[in-house]
């Protein structure tokens, strides 16, 4: 199996490595391309005004001057052209990615570029809170990923369709299993700006996030999940259409 790993982190983060190591348990062809620098929070974007510079930094590695979803265009389409990958990996996050981060997320984003092109894919993130956000618990998501991972690929995922999982923040031993969820939703008051004043006396602003929702997360989701320390499994699916709004839009309007 042909694994091409990713990540939003940046080609030096510390999850990068994690995530290549998962995949070399599962195979020994494994090919690393993700971003020069961080894309956090960059969503499925494309380079469109900017030319892709590409560096190798090691063997079947490469860093590029773009998105998580260049970077997974470039490995397929370029790098990894005469033989495509069989899997993208896109990870491990430095945090959670659940409720509404799928929708800022590079790391879901490669791995939706990976399911675009047909290529069966899966966002890794591993949750941190304040006291671990410089040391998340990497061994949690190296321990569990590769027998998850081999698990999902036996049930074979559906065309269309990425599946994002998220490891809790606390050591291996302390995770109390793994459960199938959809995506959460947090209270709106979640995102915030937070305006401050450079050296001259000029206003900037930074957007800010406020944490710790998830405790009251509605059951089932992946908010809850995480905060019940239990490893998500959410598949998700390239079409966003609502169904029942549509037909009312049709009663509606035809």
């Amino acid at each position: 199996m042909r694994i091409l790993v990713t990540n939003d982190d940046g080609i030096h983060a510390p999850g990068l490595e994690v995530a290549a190591e998962i995949a070399r348990v599962l195979s020994d062809d494994v090919w690393v391309v993700a971003p020069e620098l961080d894309q956090s929070g960059v969503s499925h974007s494309l380079s469109l005004n900017d030319p892709l510079r590409m560096r190798e930094v090691g063997e079947r590695r490469y860093a590029i001057k773009g998105t998580p979803t260049d970077c997974v265009i470039m490995g397929v389409r370029y790098i990894m052209n005469s033989t495509p990958p069989d899997l993208v990996l896109s990870g491990v996050n430095r945090g959670s990615n659940v409720g509404e981060d799928v929708t800022y997320s590079g790391t879901i984003a490669g791995a939706m570029e990976g399911t675009i092109l047909g290529i069966p894919s899966l966002a890794l993130s591993q949750a941190y809170s304040a006291d671990t956000r410089m040391r998340p618990y990497w061994k949690t998501a190296l321990r569990y990923s590769p027998d998850l991972i081999r698990k999902v690929l036996d049930a074979g995922i559906p065309r269309d369709v990425l599946v994002n999982i998220n490891f809790p923040d606390c050591l291996p031993d302390e995770v109390n299993g793994i459960v199938v969820t959809s995506q959460g939703k947090r209270a709106q008051e979640w995102i915030r700006i937070e305006p401050r004043h450079d050296g001259r006396g000029i206003p900037y602003f930074w957007i800010a996030f406020t944490r710790g929702e998830q405790a009251t997360a509605s059951h089932g989701t992946d908010l809850a999940g995480i905060a019940d320390k239990r490893i998500t499994v959410t598949p998700l699916r390239l079409d966003m259409t609502d169904e029942p709004f549509m037909t009312r839009l049709a009663q509606v309007l035809d």
